[in-house]
């Protein structure tokens, strides 16, 4: 039997602001969403404020379709499988859920697709140089320079 989760229950996964999706039932029994922070003008820190700060202060980010868990493309998938060969730790942000979020990180890395890997502040890349730096060796050069462990792969 295939259990399908509640969308009242807690999630695991994250979404691009960095809170589950999915909150426990309120008092009423309905679902409490938390709102994300407003990026208006003079209403909080702009998007590209929310993506810098999230790239530069934490070590390795992946801008993905869906989460770690349940990516929602072949190529998100595919780096999630490079990042799981090396065992690094990472944070993977689903850029389904927010519009905004999806568009400031193209404009941000002036990259058009994702998913979009980030290690200590600077933009690697997409699959296909994820892929071909994990086959060269490069990628694991790249972590053991920035210092970042990772399992011997």
């Amino acid at each position: 039997m295939i259990s399908t989760p509640s969308p009242c229950k807690p999630s695991r996964a994250i979404d691009a602001w960095g809170t589950p999706p999915h909150m426990p039932p309120t008092k009423g029994g309905a679902c409490k969403l938390p709102r994300p922070m407003t990026t208006k003008k003079g209403q909080g820190m702009s998007v590209q404020d929310r993506i810098k700060n999230e790239v530069e202060g934490t070590p390795v980010v992946l801008f993905m379709k869906g989460t770690p868990e349940a990516p929602r493309c072949g190529f998100s998938s595919a780096v999630v499988e490079v990042l799981k060969h090396f065992g690094v730790a990472y944070k993977g942000i689903d850029v389904l859920q927010d519009e905004e979020i999806r568009q400031g990180v193209k404009d941000y890395a002036n990259w058009p697709t994702f998913p979009q890997l980030y290690v200590k502040g600077e933009f690697v890349g997409g699959c296909d140089i994820v892929r071909e730096m994990a086959a060269e060796g490069e990628l694991e050069t790249l972590f053991k320079d920035k210092g970042i462990p990772t399992r011997a792969a």
